[in-house]
């Protein structure tokens, strides 16, 4: 087995600098994590990702790209996605076939979605998108919002895999997130510490459930950082309660985990005070993780990201951290094994243009 490559880091501009080429040749950078200015156009892009590919085959080249709201990529062709709340509402109005229909409509149409997302970020050359949000809507999450398919569990479960049968059509892999559910609190967690007050049993009960009916469909998990006091004192992405014993124990997950970005509110503030991102690195590691994020912190030829591998290389050797050959496994498991379409090969594709004309 190769060395555990748990880092996901991201670069500045939209070129490969001397310096972003080092960190990735790294053996402890598995991954990286675009962002909207890393793009100028397509050509550009796919140029990126060839390039970051010729660095090390095996890096994972992932991008927060949903739908709505969220979505990197919008110029150049890309199909413009509906937010997933799109889905929901379809669910809900059935048409003169009867009963239930709407609800077949909107599974189809989040397999269309998920085709789509999926076959335009490969035909690029990234290779995972951390994608689909599992969330419930409950009205009072402003960054949640339109991003969750709805409020019922039932209803976010079956829209989500098909959603994520659409990416699997694509050669993609899947991510749920922001488990166990961002969607009950109020505060942003890339700004505050938001904390959710409600039992654990209400809270697998609901937010969580989706988490159990998927247990064979998703392929990697994204916790959130939010604390959930009556079941433990850290946010569930630095948990071993949350990551260990119920995601994998309870709920039979078998898939990645991977950190929220560590530099968001809700991962810097642990148990009262401030740490450094290597000790946050740590500490999601050694609670579940197998693989952290840090975002934007290679802006103005900062050395964060050096500090962060440098710092994790010492915890390494200090014994402070332990790499793990199952976690390198399921990182290797998320790339893209099936050849991706060119995009002119794709925009000719009757899959695809049947898949476009299915969106909401």
């Amino acid at each position: 087995m190769s060395q555990h490559a748990p880092l996901i880091i991201d670069i500045a501009g939209t070129l490969l600098s001397d310096a972003d080429r080092q960190r990735l040749a790294h053996p402890l950078v598995g991954g990286l994590i675009l962002f909207a200015r890393n793009w100028h156009n397509r050509a550009q892009l796919t140029a990126l990702c060839r390039d970051i590919k010729a660095v090390r085959n095996d890096l994972l080249i992932c991008v927060d790209h949903e739908g709505g709201r969220v979505q990197r990529f919008k110029t150049g062709g890309f199909t413009h996605l509906p937010p997933m709340r799109a889905l929901g509402e379809m669910w809900l109005r059935d048409d003169a076939t009867g009963q239930g229909s709407g609800a077949l409509r909107a599974t189809n149409s989040a397999t269309a979605c998920g085709y789509v997302l999926g076959a335009e970020l490969r035909a690029c050359g990234v290779d995972l998108s951390f994608t689909p949000v599992l969330d419930l809507d409950f009205g009072q999450s402003s960054v949640i919002g339109d991003r969750a398919f709805g409020r019922d569990p039932r209803v976010v479960s079956l829209l989500a895999k098909s959603l994520m049968h659409g990416l699997l059509q694509s050669g993609m892999a899947n991510c749920g997130k922001h488990f166990p559910g961002h969607g009950f609190v109020r505060a942003d967690s890339h700004t505050d510490i938001p904390v959710d007050r409600r039992s654990l049993k209400a809270i697998l009960a609901d937010d969580a459930a989706p988490y159990r009916w998927l247990s064979t469909t998703l392929t990697s998990v994204m916790p959130a950082h939010v604390i959930y006091p009556k079941v433990d004192h850290l946010p569930a992405g630095f948990s071993a309660r949350w990551l260990q014993d119920i995601l994998r124990g309870k709920l039979d997950f078998g898939g990645l985990v991977f950190s929220d970005d560590l530099s968001m509110a809700g991962a810097r503030q642990l148990n009262g005070h401030e740490i450094s991102y290597p000790d946050a690195a740590v500490m999601a590691l050694t609670a579940g993780c197998d693989m952290v994020l840090l975002c934007n912190q290679s802006l103005d030829q900062s050395e964060v990201l050096d500090d962060l591998i440098d710092g994790l290389s010492e915890a390494q050797l200090k014994g402070h951290w332990r790499p793990s050959d199952a976690s390198e496994e399921r990182r290797l498991a998320l790339l893209p094994t099936a050849r991706a379409l060119d995009w002119d090969a794709l925009m000719v594709q009757a899959a695809y243009m049947h898949a476009l004309s299915l969106l909401p």
